[in-house]
């Protein structure tokens, strides 16, 4: 059961942490999947990813989940943390204050044995790596660039198993919409004072915005906020998928996350496409995530591309793809809609 070994409690202190809470959950054999007052959790056996938003303090849940896999037996191999532009940077409290300050909070709490670090903006100005944890891994935001997807990657010497080498296949895509269509914003907002729950409110956004043709075949756990805002993870097999949105004009962001497979070109182009053509946004950031060398990212990248071309008039900025010491490849690209 691994991390699965977590009682809720001991989840509450971690939430606690980011100054967050559980407002709904689902779960199957694979993992347990929480949305959160503040984005997602999702616990494996041998994995945890925390999605955050707002002012939260994400960072500040990474000393309390070492000190829990330590009582649990458990020894951490990799550790990564992504994050797309803050809307609102000079909102954010410590550690987030800057790349470099969450870069250097990172650094002086993992533990040593995670010794291929690397820190990196893209579009980036520099990305630094070291092979020793005494090596500071760091870079700060470049100018004029309103979209940038920032990384740290912090791994042990990797090892071959059966597990790493059938994951190898797969890839994370992170989407981040900004300036979403007025009239489709409009469906994640509640009816004023309409006194129902959150979770039902929520199945029925999902079912009338088309969230829930995603992926058909998933099970879904979503929540609406009052006075307007929605969450969802999703469930399907070993697989999540995620989407959060914030409606509100002049500010709208929707994002969503999901796995897929490199051996099926359909996950990536189909759930692209459904997912853009539910917010219809004047700009996208995508960033994929996977295990594997640089030509398979380009491929990746060359897939995203495809995807929005039948879409309407895109116009993107190329793909940028890093490689990350014992921690595999991103990729990242950007694409603004020319609107009429």
């Amino acid at each position: 059961m691994g991390l699965r070994r977590l009682d809720f409690s001991e989840l509450k202190q971690v939430l606690d942490a980011v100054q967050c809470s559980v407002v709904s959950a689902i779960g199957n054999a694979h993992f347990d999947a929480y949305v959160l007052s503040e984005s997602s959790l999702f616990v494996y056996p041998k994995k945890m990813i925390i999605k955050t938003c707002g002012t939260t303090q994400l960072l500040k849940s990474v000393p309390c989940l070492l000190s829990h896999a330590d009582d649990l037996g458990l020894a951490v191999t990799r550790c990564r943390y992504t994050r797309g532009s803050f809307i609102f940077p000079k909102a954010q409290p410590f550690p987030h204050t800057s790349f470099r300050e969450e870069v250097m909070y990172l650094e002086d709490i993992l533990p040593a044995h995670l010794c291929f670090r690397k820190a990196c903006i893209m579009p980036p100005t520099c990305c630094t790596s070291s092979s020793s944890s005494s090596s500071s891994s760091s870079s700060s935001k470049p100018p004029g660039h309103s979209h940038s997807w920032h990384v740290y990657s912090a791994s042990h010497a990797p090892e071959e198993s059966e597990e790493s080498s059938s994951s190898s296949s797969l890839f994370t895509v992170e989407i981040c919409m900004t300036e979403l269509d007025r009239g489709l914003a409009r469906g994640f907002f509640r009816r004023r004072g309409d006194g129902r729950s959150g979770d039902a409110v929520g199945s029925e956004m999902t079912a009338a915005t088309g969230i829930g043709r995603i992926d058909k075949d998933a099970i879904v756990c979503d929540y609406a906020f009052d006075p307007c805002g929605y969450s969802m993870n999703t469930v399907h097999g070993a697989r999540y998928s995620t989407i959060h949105v914030t409606p509100e004009e002049g500010y709208s962001y929707a994002s969503f996350e999901c796995v897929g497979s490199l051996h099926n070109r359909k996950d990536l182009e189909q759930s692209l496409q459904r997912v853009v053509s539910i917010f219809r946004p004047a700009t996208i950031s995508v960033a994929v995530s996977t295990d594997v060398d640089g030509d398979a990212a380009d491929r990746v990248a060359a897939r995203v591309a495809a995807a929005l071309k039948p879409m309407g008039p895109w116009t993107g900025n190329g793909a940028r793809v890093e490689d990350f010491p014992a921690g595999g490849t991103v990729t990242f690209q950007t694409f603004t809609h020319r609107r009429k």
